[in-house]
């Protein structure tokens, strides 16, 4: 297959790689990594692997590494790069720069040197996953890989336990059945869950139910490929009466009582007048100067 070779403005362009089916690559994203004067991967092998099964040409252009072991003099080079007037091409070893991955401090740095950013969108297990999970989807909250600590992976997770969101986290099929005991512990056994495993590969697996049946269903198994864990939100039952008065007291410190109101309803997903009917009665109304 011939690629466009196009010119590239002077640049970083963080380009969406495959997740696992190689040819879920965006035909933008073959033309940015043919025309690109340099390119730079999370994996470099990832890259040419990729560049071969499209029949894109390397040339004689370089293929720099930079990864989460990186050092700043590394982000400095490619930003210099750019600054000279380069196109840069950064690939993820799958799915999207900036999701989880290295490329945050790398276009950070492109950005601080006054350099370009732009993207060929693409693949994300993220955005995969929510298509599949079943779990509303207007409002979603991705919490990236969870702590690997338990202490610290429990308080991570008590602190969106009320948030009227589907929870979305990344993890190692290693740390998969820890997490999912965690989120039954801090969040209750009753809530809607689905594990994405293995997405767009051969066998991609997704298993939607209860968090605590979802425990039992996987149970005894041992895991393989990169797994994504999604939450649904609460339902107004388990969203606690203390929950919602904390965050009033700490919302009416700072925004009048209507404002306080919205603000809170709008987190926990609950009607404003009963949220307003709370503040009115703590005596507050004209803190904040309501209007």
């Amino acid at each position: 297959m011939n690629h466009q070779i196009v010119p590239l403005q002077p640049g970083l362009y963080l380009v969406a790689t495959p997740i696992g089916t190689a040819r879920d690559i965006t035909l933008r994203a073959l033309d940015v990594l043919a025309s690109a004067q340099i390119l730079v991967a999370e994996d470099t092998r990832s890259l040419k692997k990729l560049l071969a099964i499209h029949g894109v040409p390397l040339g004689d252009r370089p293929v720099w590494a930079y990864h989460d072991h990186s050092d700043p003099g590394a982000r400095a080079s490619i930003a210099a790069e750019v600054r000279a007037g380069r196109s840069v091409a950064y690939a993820s070893e799958a799915g999207t720069p900036m999701v989880s991955d290295p490329g945050f401090a790398l276009a950070r740095a492109v950005v601080a040197a006054g350099g370009a950013v732009t993207t060929a969108p693409g693949p994300s297990a993220v955005i995969a996953a929510l298509t599949l999970a079943g779990l509303p989807t207007d409002r979603f909250v991705f919490l990236g890989f969870a702590p690997a600590r338990a202490a610290a992976r429990r308080t991570l997770i008590d602190g969106f336990a009320d948030t009227p969101a589907t929870l979305v986290f990344y993890e190692s099929p290693r740390r998969v059945h820890a997490l999912l005991a965690d989120l039954v512990a801090c969040l209750g056994p009753d809530r809607e869950a689905a594990l994405c495993r293995e997405l767009t590969k051969r066998f991609e697996e997704v298993q939607r139910a209860r968090l605590a049946d979802l425990v039992v269903a996987l149970a005894g198994r041992t895991l393989k490929g990169e797994c994504v864990v999604l939450v649904g939100p609460p339902t107004a039952k388990e969203i606690s009466a203390e929950s919602v008065s904390d965050a009033l007291d700490t919302a009416l410190e700072a925004h009048s009582v209507k404002d306080a109101a919205a603000l809170v309803a709008q987190r926990f997903g609950v009607p404003r007048k009963q949220v307003y009917q709370m503040a009115l009665e703590r005596g507050r109304g004209g803190a904040k100067g309501d209007d």
